[in-house]
């Protein structure tokens, strides 16, 4: 059974490589033999349809893991085909230096996920071939500190394997003022960590333009999409640049808080200056960015916005969506 399969996915990707055009899979089930072989005399019938789509999903997502770039492309009649061009499949050869098979050696041991473990593990076996001294071992424990990234989010997964097909993915993401979660339809570009949490960049559909979410605010299952991209993926994504925006870390002006006493103690670190008002409050001047009021609301009642007015009505507003959900 085994040698079977394996024939199978090599036929699978011979086809896939050696086609010019996208492929459908009405096309590739008649070119296979171990699908005709699979469809049995009873050829085109339900049941033999369906045990064809799941072999051959199996064997996409198979080849898929083995690293074969496969693409998804619609025909202007609707009809999906599939082919894995020969130049997103062809390696450049690859000359190490110590230095750089040593990093590289230390960012497979950040991966702790399982489902990563044996990816990492066998990419470092042919970083050793390609160069990892054997006395670099990025692996041995010579410090108190070790890096790790850590990955919470079930969406993490499904979202990291689009990115990596250019896959188009639907899921339900709750804003952090919003009472419910609505759906959105993204064409995923990259994922990055940043201050411990995850951050998807991608083009949103819906909106027509380039957004960043946070995993941990998506809910429900990732759910892909055959189509194809409709926007082009930019060279470089600055998910880390748009995040720090968004949290205030890039501000240009300042705003005036009064603070209870005991509390707020994140606020009070970035705080300018900070003045005692007596009665359990302070008074305090931090520095005001892009979602700068977000951030405000989730110390509840024990902030209050003096000015600038634009940033008091924010606040309010987020309060009375969090009110009525």
């Amino acid at each position: 059974m085994a040698i079977a399969k394996a024939e199978r996915l090599m036929n699978l990707a011979l086809c896939l490589l050696g086609t010019r055009r996208p492929l459908s899979k009405r096309e590739l089930r008649d070119s296979i033999e171990a699908y005709v072989e699979a469809s049995g005399p009873g050829k085109g019938a339900p049941g033999s349809d369906d045990s064809f789509n799941r072999m051959f999903e199996r064997d996409k997502d198979d080849l898929r893991e083995l690293g074969l770039v496969i693409e998804t492309v619609e025909s202007l009649d609707g009809e999906i085909g599939y082919l894995a061009r020969r130049d997103s499949n062809r390696l450049p050869p690859i000359t190490l230096d110590a230095e750089e098979a040593a990093a590289l050696g230390l960012a497979a041991k950040v991966w702790q996920q399982a489902r990563l473990a044996g990816a990492a593990s066998g990419a470092l076996q042919k970083l050793r071939a390609a160069g990892l001294l054997e006395d670099v071992d990025p692996f041995e424990a010579h410090g108190a500190l070790e890096p790790r990234i850590p990955v919470h989010e079930a969406a993490f997964e499904p979202l990291m394997l689009a990115c990596r097909d250019r896959r188009p993915v639907a899921f339900d993401y709750r804003k952090a003022n919003a009472a419910r979660p609505e759906t959105r339809h993204v064409e995923p570009w990259a994922l990055e960590c940043w201050r411990g949490h995850w951050y998807l960049a991608g083009f949103d559909r819906d909106r027509g333009a380039e957004r960043v979410f946070r995993l941990s605010r998506i809910t429900g299952k990732v759910r892909s999409r055959g189509a194809a991209f409709t926007a082009p993926v930019p060279d470089v994504v600055t998910v880390r640049e748009t995040v720090a925006s968004w949290a205030g870390e890039i501000a240009d002006r300042s705003a005036r808080i009064r603070l209870r006493s005991g509390a707020g103690y994140p606020l009070r670190a970035k705080a300018t200056a900070v003045r005692e008002l007596g009665d359990g409050w302070d008074e305090l001047e931090i520095p005001y960015g892009h979602g700068l009021d977000a951030w405000l609301v989730e110390f509840g009642p024990d902030v209050v916005v003096l000015e600038p007015a634009e940033l008091r009505a924010d606040v309010v507003d987020r309060l009375r969506a969090v009110a009525k959900g």
